[in-house]
């Protein structure tokens, strides 16, 4: 159930207390500093307000890098082609097949109640979407505000381009993609969906907690609740873990220094990424960088 979520939301303690969403970054060679923005799916845009600090984030920076480029998910037809086919089963597979009949009648079920349509119009989907599309229906009933349409990562990279300025992207939309419908087995895709089935309440309260964390801009609490366990399957694995979160905060701050180089830069990534010894502000600190945090 907490890896399902967290696949949705895109989400240790280390430089103490953590109340603070936007760090600045500076020292280690840089001539001037750069910053990171912390966001959450399920935030309302209004969060943004809430930061003293991020109009100067802003104005200092000359490019906006996000996990990826937000606008080419939506209108490249080439990248959508491609999300479309790694949602999908392959030919000779279908979602009934993955379950016994039980555990695809609870499936059904929760479906129905939740997203209003009838599981079998999702035949030819991987489990992985078809549970996306239940945790979006979940956060929009049960947080206040929450609005599909609209997303921080996607506003912030908006307003770099109005204003003429680069966006760029920390990894691949190919492997994100990847991450999200590739990186496990169908078999455990289809466990992790009826894990969230079974665990409508825990995913609800997970969810509204999550962000409840965020909106008081605490990022320790918001990894303690990412963390918690069920001690059951339906626990993420260390090696999820890695896929997910640990082994793609490694690979941003190797390119991250270079980035800096170029110009001021205002990195905007999943708040989850943050926190911990193995994190990205951690990560920052480690190889030199003084990273505070603005209010």
């Amino acid at each position: 159930m907490k890896k399902t979520f967290a696949l949705v939301m895109l989400l240790c303690i280390a430089l103490g207390a953590q109340a603070q969403l936007l760090w600045k970054v500076s020292g280690n060679g840089l001539d001037h500093p750069s910053y990171v923005m912390g966001t959450h799916h399920l935030a309302p845009l209004s969060i943004k307000d809430s930061i003293a600090s991020l109009p100067q984030a802003i104005g200092q920076t000359g490019q906006v890098y996000g996990e990826i480029i937000m606008n080419d998910a939506t209108t490249n037809p080439e990248i959508m082609g491609k999300m479309q086919q790694a949602m999908m089963l392959p030919a000779d597979t279908t979602l009934k097949s993955l379950f016994t009949q039980a555990e695809y009648d609870t499936i059904a079920a929760v479906v129905k109640n939740y997203i209003g349509v009838d599981l079998a119009l999702f035949e030819k989907l991987k489990p992985a979407t078809v549970t996306t599309q239940l945790a979006v229906a979940l956060a929009m009933k049960a947080v206040k505000g929450f609005n599909p349409q609209e997303q921080l990562d996607t506003w912030f990279q908006t307003q770099a381009q109005q204003a003429g300025k680069k966006v760029g992207g920390l990894e691949s939309i190919d492997h994100q993609i990847n991450v999200l419908y590739n990186s496990q087995p169908l078999a455990r895709q289809a466990q992790l969906l009826h894990c969230t089935a079974t665990h409508i309440g825990q995913s609800i309260d997970q969810g509204v907690r999550m962000t409840e964390a965020y909106m008081k801009q605490d990022l320790d609490e918001l990894l303690a609740i990412t963390e918690e366990k069920m001690n059951d399957a339906c626990d993420s694995t260390p090696e999820e873990m890695d896929v997910l979160i640990y082994d793609r905060n490694a690979d941003w701050v190797r390119k991250m220094p270079d980035i800096m180089k170029q110009t001021p830069t205002l990195f905007v990534v999943g708040a989850g990424h943050l926190p911990g010894p193995r994190g990205v502000l951690k990560l920052l600190q480690k190889q030199g960088y003084n990273v505070e945090p603005m209010k």
